[in-house]
C-alpha cells in the first residue's frame, strides 16, 4: 500500500517508489493489482476485506485448478483433500498474508487453461500480465517456448512472443516515460540480492557462501544444465512424430494436457531447485502442481503422499533449519529423479503402467 500511494500522488519515477519493507521491485502490473486494492480497502486500512477478497481469489484459483486437474485425469480424487485442506502455510499466504504471488499464479493456471484449450494468444496475454505482477512465472517459459514451437511453429510463436511482450510495454508506459532505466533496473532486477536470515533452502550452508556469486552462478549453471538434460532426453520424447529444430512446422492436431502441462511444471520445479533462496511465500509457485508432478510418477501412493508431508513440513518450519533445508533439497532431488524415471516419456511402460492400474 505504501508502495502504491507514491503513484497515487503523482509519483512514476521506479526509483523513488519505496515502503517499509524496501523500494518497489516487481513490474508494473503489480502497481495496477494493489492499486486497485487501496481504492477498495479504503486506502489500505480495511484489511479485512482485503482478507475477503483473498479468499475469494483462493477458491477461484481451485476451481481453475480442478478444470486442469480434471483434464489431464491423472490425480486421484483423494489427493485434492490434501491440496486443498492439509496446507497450514498456502493458508496463510493467501488470506493472512496477502502477497502477490498468489495474485500472479492465479493468472499462471488461468493461461494454462487456455493452453489446454489450444487459445494459445488468449493464454499468452493472461500469462503476460501474470508476469507483470511477479517474475516468478519466468520460470515456466523455457518450457512454455518449445510447447509453442511444438504446437505452433517457429513463425507463429514469434508472433505469440509478441503477444507475450506488448502487455509488458504498455503497463509500463507511465513508468517508462518518466524513467526508462530506473524503471527496467528496478522492475527486472535478476541480480537482487536476498536476505539470509528469510531462506527456506539454503540455511545448511554459511551465510558468506550464500550470498558469494560464484555460489549463485553455479546454481544458475545447474539450472540451465538439467532444464537441457530435460529437454534433449526427456520432453522431447512427448513428441514422437515432431521433427525439433530452429525452424520448425508446428503439429496439425492439438496437443493432450499432459504434453502441455509435464514441460510446464517440471521447469517450475526444477527453477525451484535451483533457486538462490526460497521465502515462506514462494511456496505457492509450485504447491499445486506438486500432486500433478508425483502422480506423474511410477512411485507407490503412500511415498507420494509422504513427499508432500515432508515438503510441508519444511515449509512450516520457522526460523528454517539445517535439517529443514537440508529435507527440502532431498525431496526436490528425489522429485527430479522420479520425473526422469517417469512412464510418461516411455510410452510401453506408461501402457503397462496403465493396464497393471486397470
Amino acid at each position: 500500500m505504501q508502495e502504491v500511494e507514491g503513484v497515487v500522488n503523482g509519483t512514476y519515477d521506479y526509483t523513488k517508489l519505496k515502503g517499509d519493507t524496501g523500494p518497489l521491485v516487481y513490474p508494473a502490473g503489480f502497481v495496477y493489482i494493489y492499486l486497485a486494492l487501496y481504492y477498495i480497502t479504503s486506502y489500505g486500512h480495511n484489511i479485512r476485506l482485503g482478507q475477503y477478497l483473498f479468499a475469494g481469489l483462493y477458491i477461484l484459483s481451485l476451481v481453475v485448478l480442478f478444470d486442469i486437474y480434471r483434464k489431464t485425469n491423472k490425480v486421484p480424487p483423494y489427493a485434492f483433500v490434501f491440496m486443498c485442506c492439509a496446507s497450514y502455510r498456502i493458508h496463510s499466504i493467501y488470506v493472512l498474508r496477502l502477497f502477490n504471488d498468489p495474485v500472479a499464479m492465479f493468472f499462471m493456471y488461468l493461461a494454462v487453461c487456455c493452453f489446454l484449450r489450444d487459445r494459445w494468444a488468449v493464454g499468452c496475454l493472461i500469462y503476460s500480465f501474470g508476469v507483470s505482477i511477479k517474475m516468478n512465472l519466468l520460470l515456466f517459459s523455457p518450457a512454455l517456448l518449445m510447447v509453442m514451437m511444438v504446437r505452433l511453429g517457429t513463425l507463429s510463436t514469434i508472433g505469440h512472443l509478441a503477444i507475450c511482450a506488448a502487455p509488458q510495454v504498455v503497463l509500463a508506459i507511465p513508468f517508462l516515460l518518466e524513467n526508462p532505466v530506473g524503471y527496467i533496473v528496478r522492475s527486472f532486477n535478476f541480480g537482487r540480492q536476498f536476505f539470509y536470515v528469510w531462506t527456506v533452502n539454503w540455511r545448511l550452508i554459511p551465510e558468506d557462501i550464500f550470498l558469494n556469486k560464484y555460489f549463485q552462478t553455479a546454481l544458475l549453471l545447474a539450472h540451465v544444465l538439467t532444464l537441457l538434460l530435460f529437454f534433449m532426453f526427456k520432453w522431447r520424447r512427448l513428441y514422437p512424430k515432431v521433427k525439433f529444430g530452429i525452424w520448425m512446422q508446428g503439429c496439425n492436431t492439438n496437443l493432450s494436457p499432459n504434453q502441455i502441462l509435464l514441460p510446464l511444471c517440471t521447469a517450475n520445479l526444477i527453477g525451484m531447485s535451483f533457486s538462490r533462496s526460497l521465502h515462506y511465500q514462494f511456496y505457492v509457485w509450485y504447491f499445486h502442481t506438486l500432486h500433478y508432478l508425483l502422480w506423474s510418477t511410477s512411485q507407490a501412493d503412500i511415498v507420494k503422499i509422504l513427499i508432500l508431508g515432508v515438503i510441508e513440513l519444511c515449509w512450516n518450519t520457522y526460523p528454517s533449519t539445517v535439517i529443514s533445508s537440508s529435507m527440502l533439497h532431498l525431496c526436490h532431488a528425489f522429485l527430479l529423479y522420479t520425473l526422469w524415471t517417469s512412464p510418461e516419456y516411455t510410452p510401453t511402460v506408461k501402457k503397462a503402467v496403465a493396464t497393471k492400474m486397470e
